[in-house]
């Protein structure tokens, strides 16, 4: 029982009372996402509700155009590079920072963090910028660039949060067994610090997965992301396929969370 046998009638009531209370900022936050769910199996080629005839014509659509596919095609290959290049750098960014003798850690802290600050726009913008004088523009290249610089700080914040609970120590050990520093990192501090890693990972790929204002500005015509295939639905015409792609990123959302909470709890033991 969430109440005690104990609780006083005030205690037992205002209890109540919050409970209550989260319940309807939950409602608040999540059902706008989940409106979308009945609207991606109606019939109807526009927004309705209540639905009146339900059908699977948006997903055979999204499955089925090859434009829709090839986007999601697009996103997937990104968000997986940007996942293996963030992952890589931010690791190695959280082992420096986490270091007692790193000079300058919060500004270091605090220059990794900034595309989390930033605007979005003015990050699309400088990215189009930089990477435009190394021709990047326009190339799945320079998209996964741009995502990394954005999907790294989530790695950092991750991994540092991990490592401030690691016990020195025991890389200490291991080097004094004779392990070398790639030998001690993988096999003593990666295998402690691996939730933290992997929830950075997962972070790194929701943010390249579901971003569109970067990649409105990095990507043609041939590498346009699902979330840019959605935005120019809604601009230049209201097409009900967009409410089936937008359930299955909710959908990939769940499951990206699931896996989160997993980690978490797999960490606290």
């Amino acid at each position: 029982m969430w109440l005690p046998s104990y609780a006083t009638p005030s205690e037992r009531f205002l209890r109540i009372l919050v409970v209550v209370f989260a319940v309807t900022v939950m409602l608040f936050l999540i059902a706008p996402l989940f409106i979308i769910v009945p609207l991606s199996f109606s019939q109807d080629p526009f927004f309705t509700l209540p639905v009146r005839e339900y059908s699977l014509r948006w997903y055979a659509d999204l499955f089925g155009n090859p434009r829709w596919m090839n986007a999601i095609f697009n996103s997937g290959v990104a968000a997986v590079l940007t996942t293996v290049l963030a992952t890589t750098l931010g690791t190695l960014a959280a082992l420096g920072i986490a270091r007692p003798d790193f000079p300058a850690r919060r500004v270091v802290m605090a220059l990794l963090i900034s595309p989390m600050i930033v605007p979005i726009v003015i990050v699309a913008v400088g990215s189009y910028l930089f990477f435009g004088q190394f021709g990047l523009t326009n190339t799945r290249a320079g998209l996964v660039f741009a995502h990394t610089a954005l999907a790294t700080p989530f790695v950092v914040i991750t991994v540092t949060a991990t490592l401030s609970t690691y016990d020195t120590n025991l890389t200490r050990a291991a080097h004094s067994l004779g392990a070398s520093g790639l030998s001690a990192f993988f096999r003593v501090t990666l295998p402690n610090i691996l939730p933290g890693v992997i929830s950075g990972a997962i972070f790194a790929f929701a943010t390249s997965f579901d971003e569109v204002v970067v990649a409105l500005f990095m990507t043609a015509a041939e590498q346009r992301t699902l979330p840019v295939q959605m935005f120019s639905g809604i601009r230049d015409q209201i097409n009900p396929t967009i409410m089936a792609a937008a359930t299955m990123l909710l959908g990939l959302s769940i499951g990206l969370f699931a896996a989160l909470s997993f980690l978490a709890r797999k960490a606290a033991r």
